[in-house]
């Protein structure tokens, strides 16, 4: 029996239906990744499961050994220490740990007692049963591989923002007994090395889980399934996230031109019935009521390919380009209330460079951002940004938008004086605010609202510096590649603070990790960040070999990634060739199977010898490509196997 079956579920709010005859099932070993743009009802599916809201009609199964283990919606608080609120996750053993210290203290106080020692003995059991020998070392684990400090630990829950009160309620849940997770969003508010530590966990984790996210990354790590809600149905892959959008835009290709097909035949049988009916003979109607049938019965089975959900458009532009040193900063520090956040800060950004800031939570990369901004000075230093430079700041916070502003108030704000409301109104639409969506409040906007409206006023600014904190925070898949899409065509400077391992690997010409002491510098994206980062740290193990030997290691993994690179390339240029290739048969094909055609003989004759010709180019392209297979294959084998 699975874990989770759900059958023909429907929820809907007022009139928007959010899902309809929903069913899909969990079984042991899956990891399904639960994806969807904002607002289709993803979290509210979990929470219909936990019980936590009604659900209109359908049916929920759980199998006898399930254990859900979910966040809560309410954010803890109060005096207790985050350690011990995690530990609470422990109660049935912490019960077992006091009534066996219980025990000993009578033992001692009243001696041998037979019914005591029996106890003792179970309670024991029960004890190692319960991995009491190890609960709170787990613990403190888990918090420390969240990112939180010993001293951290330490301190009241309510002391933590929200977001760090939510880590703590997600280190709950992966340290309880459950066998079924369901993860809201868990990267949030975790930085790079604890989104690391957690994709981890995930993967030596025994039980099963559905996590909801948009870290493209993550998921391709974490999953073997893929759900994908849209438009109130249910798509279902058994492979990570990047295999199923290409098993999802094949399927609806070939959804596509079925449907086509299939409307084209339908045209084609229903003017046979209007030419028979024209004749006006006994034998036409005859011939034309069937043929109707006919018409009819393919009607019956035409499904309408899916619609293309709404996207934003983003379109970055620089009004002019400014001066070759874009962003100059030496020795730069900061200090709050004698705490040093970083020092010796050395900076040096060029016209057109995409540079990405990495470093730990409380590092300091959000306090250099708004010194560099202008709207903080550094403790000691200096910095300044170049000649004609102007620069927009994205920050991940609503401050610097008036929360009594409507949406369109706000983006008008500073432009009423240069563009009309209907321009306005225009941008705003390519932003997704819509009709009575430009009057609502900017203090009600969700995350994902409130960053496409900041986003979409920093594109208005036509600023040649960009400087992005967390910029696809709240942005679900679909606005993360539009705005992707953007930045990559952006013909201005960034320098962008993110965890999002995707769009650096996309994007970066360098990235700068961030520590106490100053910045270190890795050139490429963030594959090349972890490669660099792992070959430093293999140095120092091995003692350093001669600069001689790294140069020719150097030089022959160049070499080997060329021909990689290479190889890759010719597989890629084939397979396209023999996708257009076997297109061009099968629209030769439909071709010949018109009753025009075939009834030419001269022009069928043609045709079929073009097929042939196609054919064999097909079979060519075959066997090419099974050469370039094995030449791939044989350079992606490991070292060690060759």
């Amino acid at each position: 029996m699975p874990l989770l079956a759900v059958r023909n579920l429907t929820k809907t709010f007022a009139e928007r239906v959010l899902f309809e005859g929903l069913s899909f099932e969990v079984s042991e070993g899956d990891r399904i990744g639960f994806v969807g743009v904002n607002g289709c009802g993803k979290s509210t599916l979990f929470h219909i499961i936990t019980g936590e809201e009604s659900r209109d009609s359908g049916d929920i199964y759980l199998g006898s050994d399930t254990i859900i283990g979910s966040v809560a919606q309410n954010v803890p608080s109060g005096s207790i220490s985050l350690y011990d609120y995690t530990l609470e996750v422990f109660s049935e053993v912490q019960a077992v740990e006091k009534e066996l210290e219980q025990i000993n203290d009578s033992l001692i106080k009243k001696g041998a007692d037979k019914k005591l020692i029996n106890r003792q003995s179970y309670l024991n059991e029960q004890f190692n049963m319960l991995d009491g020998l190890t609960y709170k070392n787990r613990t403190a684990a888990m918090l420390t591989g969240l990112g939180f400090s010993p001293e951290e630990q330490k301190r009241s829950i309510s002391s933590f923002s929200g977001g760090q009160r939510n880590k703590a309620q997600l280190a709950r849940l992966l340290l309880s007994n459950a066998n079924l997770l369901l993860l809201d969003e868990p990267t949030n508010h975790l930085d790079i090395g604890a989104v690391e530590w957690l994709e981890n966990f995930l993967s030596a984790y025994k039980g099963s889980f559905i996590v909801i996210s948009h870290d493209r990354y993550f998921l391709d790590r974490v999953t073997n399934k893929t759900m994908e809600l849209k438009d109130g149905r249910l798509y279902n892959s058994k492979c990570n996230y990047s295999g199923h959008i290409e098993l999802r835009s094949t399927a609806k290709e070939l959804e596509r031109r079925h449907y086509m097909r299939t409307k084209k035949e339908i045209k084609r049988i229903e003017s046979i019935v209007e030419q028979q009916r024209r004749w006006g003979q006994e034998h036409n109607f005859i011939t034309a009521a069937s043929k109707q049938k006919q018409a009819d019965k393919l009607k019956a089975t035409l499904v309408k390919p899916e619609n293309e959900s709404a996207s934003v458009h983003f379109n970055f532009t620089a009004k002019e380009t400014g001066g070759n040193d874009v962003i100059v900063g030496r020795k730069l520090s900061k200090s709050f209330d004698g705490k040093q956040i970083f020092s010796n800060v050395d900076l040096l950004i060029k016209k057109g460079e995409k540079v990405f800031l990495l470093g730990d939570n409380g590092c300091g990369k959000t306090t250099l951002l708004n010194i560099l901004s202008g709207r903080m000075r550094p403790s000691s230093g200096s910095y300044y940004l170049g000649s004609h430079i102007e620069c927009a700041y994205y920050e991940q916070t609503i401050s610097m938008m008036d929360p009594e502003h409507t949406v369109l108030e706000e983006a008008w704000d500073k432009y009423y004086t240069v563009m009309t409301r209907a321009e306005i109104c225009n941008a705003l639409a390519a932003f997704l605010f819509r009709g009575e969506d430009v009057e609502k409040p900017v203090a009600k906007l969700s995350g994902g609202e409130a960053a496409r409206l900041q986003l979409l006023k920093m594109m208005l600014t036509r600023a040649n510096l960009l400087l992005l904190d967390e910029p696809t925070n709240h942005l679900d898949i679909a606005s993360r590649e539009a705005l992707e899409n953007a930045l990559e065509n952006y013909d201005g400077t960034m320098l962008v603070v993110t965890h999002d391992r995707y769009l650096i690997n996309r994007l970066a010409d360098r990235v700068l990790h961030m520590t106490k002491d100053g910045l270190k510098e890795y050139i490429g994206g963030y594959e090349d960040y972890l490669k660099a980062r792992a070959e430093n740290a293999e140095e120092k193990a091995a003692h350093k070999p001669s600069e001689s030997q790294n140069a020719v290691d150097y030089r022959e993994r160049k070499e080997h990634q060329s021909a990689l690179n290479r190889a890759k390339g010719r597989v890629s240029r084939i397979e396209k060739a023999i996708a257009e290739a076997e297109q061009s048969l099968e629209n030769l094909n439909n071709e010949l199977a018109l009753p025009h055609i075939a009834s030419d003989y001269k022009k069928a004759a043609e045709l079929s010898k073009k097929g042939d010709e196609i054919k064999e180019n097909i079979d060519d392209l075959y066997l090419e490509w099974g050469e370039a297979e094995e030449e791939l294959e044989e350079l992606e084998q490991p070292e060690d196997e060759e």
